[in-house]
């Protein structure tokens, strides 16, 4: 029997659909099935500023970023957004 993650990998949450399907953004609620999260843990993680890629905030929506997501999928490794101060110094 497969296991969740690697329907995961082969299925509709696979890099290579989302690659072929997916805009440049989704919504929480994809990026939570891509992840095989609740949607309330993604909330969570999201405000908690812990969601494992990139979030864009406009306005009221929150989106992520599609790249951002398939990297984390590909590698494996979080990719927490973070804000890039050299330009508030000039530097």
């Amino acid at each position: 029997m497969p296991s969740q993650n690697s329907a995961m990998q082969h299925g509709q949450f696979s890099p290579a659909h989302i690659r072929a399907t997916w805009s440049g953004t989704a919504s929480v609620e994809e990026a939570a099935q891509a992840f095989g999260l609740s949607r309330s843990k993604s909330y969570d993680l999201v405000r908690r500023g812990e969601f494992p890629c990139r979030v864009l905030r406009v306005g009221r929506a929150t989106r992520i970023v599609t790249a951002s997501l398939l990297r984390v999928l590909e590698s494996g490794e979080p990719e927490y957004n973070t804000v890039d101060t050299r330009h508030l110094t000039g530097s």
